[in-house]
């Protein structure tokens, strides 16, 4: 059985495309419908907030979850990844060390940042293993659904994923790409050079008239990541 946007305490975005904001470190997760399938991008902090939004996307969409994008490694985006059984999960090219040997790092940043010591624990044991890894511009076709495209960048880590939904209006998720409730976090993994030539990609993939979808905060338009864009190019001194 389905439900709506509003029942489910989700965000409808475009038709078939929607996200939520989860409590705690305010991340967005987002989910794209298709015909016979479904597509979530991140996957919330933890094993138990995954399981939750694993409910919730069913209902949404009237099916499993059939593929799942995240947009970096960051503990707060891939903790609830494991319990996506069965999902292709998808992340940026070059993840792969990480997604294999890096669970105690992930582990200890996310008890750094607050996250239960136990709850850490469990999501690092369980670390998902991508099936595919997204080196250059790809077309993700969602049966009965819209051709979705990932795109990977570099900017608030050397590996950042970005998806883009086309329609009226087109819906680009960001990431951590993009903040609006808070500055952008710049962590020893982030790459300050290339940040604001990846906020330029990302306009000329979403234009003027798309929701861009922060990894934190309020859904922005082409103008908020324009400023944001100025806003880095002078924090960090580039161009």
């Amino acid at each position: 059985m389905t439900v709506t946007w509003e029942e489910a305490g989700w965000e409808r975005l475009a038709a078939g495309v929607g996200r939520c904001r989860l409590p705690g470190w305010d991340c967005t997760v987002g989910l794209v419908i298709g015909g016979d399938s479904a597509l979530l991008i991140d996957a919330g902090s933890s094993l138990a907030e995954g399981a939750r939004l694993r409910g919730q996307a069913q209902a949404l969409a009237g099916r499993r979850v059939t593929h799942l994008a995240l947009t970096h490694a960051h503990f707060d985006h891939v903790f609830g990844a494991a319990v996506f059984a069965g999902a292709t999960v998808l992340v940026a090219g070059g993840l792969s060390e990480l997604f294999e040997h890096g669970g105690e790092e992930l582990r200890a940043d996310a008890v750094r940042n607050g996250l239960d010591p136990r709850a850490a624990e469990n999501a690092a044991d369980l670390l998902v293993c991508p099936r595919e890894y997204v080196w250059g511009p790809t077309v993700l076709e969602l049966d009965g659904g819209p051709e979705v495209r990932l795109v990977a960048m570099r900017g608030h880590t050397a590996h950042d994923l970005v998806v883009v939904v086309p329609g009226d209006p087109p819906v680009v998720f960001c990431g951590d790409l993009v903040e609006e409730s808070g500055e952008p976090q710049a962590g020893p993994d982030a790459v300050p050079g290339l940040w604001p030539a990846a906020l330029d990609r990302l306009l000329s993939l979403g234009g003027e008239d798309a929701l861009y979808v922060p990894g934190h905060g309020a859904v922005v338009d082409a103008g908020f990541v324009r400023a944001q864009r100025d806003a880095l190019a002078t924090r960090f001194g580039v161009s």
